[in-house]
């Protein structure tokens, strides 16, 4: 009970003395704790996966569970901070990280054909682009709590051009999978500001009509694949040889799969990158349709105590971040399901704490941090 809340009580109860309310103790630590439940248990899955998919190796196990560790300890700080310090730093982060993406098209470090890293000399190097996915949706919730809602024309326009200057620096890299992550992350806020239907089919409308024009300005390596998406049996051997593997494995599992360890696709190494953004195949492979059920209810069950969080949030900003963060974590499911079974094109997103990958764990649970502040200083409020 703060000062003001003791006042009034005080004011009404003269006589009485106001006991203190207790909490639970992962409330007071501001733990969600059906939220922190579920990413406990899909990690557990990921790591037996993970563990089979790379072959038995331990110690790729080890460094995936290192990384989750890392990451949790990230989100436990950063649910200790008030989302109203949030809202304070949200427009200096995102200025920040765009003048990071800006140094990165300067003089960004090269590696396997992409110019997409910052090199600290003898100290470490890391990818601006990684820190957008959170700061576009912070930035949005930002600049469209602070105008009326339902945005205006002017708004939505102001809104778009946000998006789309972190969007194209990160596309140019070339990083196309994280640039449609900083996307949607943008534009999931500023759906949920009340954005008129008809803008939405003017946009694809318009996004249809501008198509044939961008495919010119795609890399050869980005055309190859939405040809390969329309037709990967035209090279098999070649550029349609993921899909075509990943798909064989996807049905190869049935209804029951072959059981933990026994999937052949990726032991036999027909699938590359079998433990990477194609493990949701060898996962099917091995559990089945009845595992992917069990999966994607586990997957299900996260983003509805999201949206729950979302939804109960007390303040513009608070509903709009956090409904933006829970639909961002949906795209990472969607396009990687939707690219391993062969109805998007490969774009590099890995699936959500079952692919092997600190640097995604990390920005996940540092999104799924700030779902627990906006949750947890609520109901201490309350």
């Amino acid at each position: 009970m703060n000062s003001r809340h003791y006042y009034y009580f005080l004011r009404r109860n003269p006589n009485t003395t106001p006991t203190k309310k207790s909490y639970a103790p992962w409330l007071k630590w501001h733990i969600d704790l059906p939220l922190m439940t579920l990413l406990i248990l899909i990690n557990l899955v990921g790591l037996l996966q993970l563990y089979s998919a790379s072959g038995s190796d331990l110690g790729l196990v080890i460094k995936q569970a290192s990384s989750f560790m890392i990451g949790v300890l990230a989100m436990l700080f950063i649910a200790q901070i008030p989302p109203r310090i949030y809202k304070a730093m949200s427009p200096w982060l995102y200025l920040g990280i765009v003048i990071l993406l800006v140094m990165v098209a300067l003089f960004g470090t090269v590696a396997m054909g992409a110019r997409r890293w910052l090199t600290i000399p003898h100290v470490t190097r890391f990818q601006p682009s990684e820190f957008m996915k959170l700061a576009m949706p912070m930035m949005m919730a930002w600049f469209l709590a602070n105008t009326t809602l339902p945005p205006k024309f002017k708004h939505v326009v102001l809104a778009l051009v946000i998006i789309l200057i972190p969007t194209l620096l990160i596309a140019r890299q070339p990083d196309l999978g994280t640039a449609l992550l900083v996307t949607s992350s943008g534009f999931f806020g500023l759906f949920l500001a009340g954005l008129p239907w008809w803008f939405l089919g003017l946009s694809v409308l318009s996004a249809a009509a501008i198509a044939p024009v961008a495919w010119h300005f795609l890399h050869d390596y980005q055309q190859q694949r939405i040809l390969t998406l329309i037709n990967p049996e035209a090279d098999p051997l070649g550029t349609g040889w993921n899909i075509i593997q990943s798909k064989t494995a996807i049905g190869s599992g049935g209804l029951g799969g072959k059981g933990w360890l026994n999937g052949t696709q990726a032991h036999l190494d027909f699938l590359p990158e079998g433990h990477t953004d194609f493990i949701i195949a060898t996962y099917s492979e091995e559990f089945g349709l009845m595992g992917i059920i069990a999966l994607l209810t586990l997957y299900s069950l996260i983003l509805i105590r999201c949206l729950y969080i979302a939804t109960t949030a007390t303040d513009s900003y608070s509903r709009l971040l956090a409904g933006a963060i829970s639909l961002s974590f949906f795209v990472y499911v969607f396009v990687n399901a939707g690219m391993v079974s062969g109805i998007l094109p490969v774009v590099g997103v890995p699936l959500p704490f079952i692919s092997y990958g600190g640097t995604a764990m990390l920005t996940l649970l540092s999104g799924f941090g700030i779902l627990m502040s906006i949750h947890t200083h609520k109901k201490l409020l309350d």
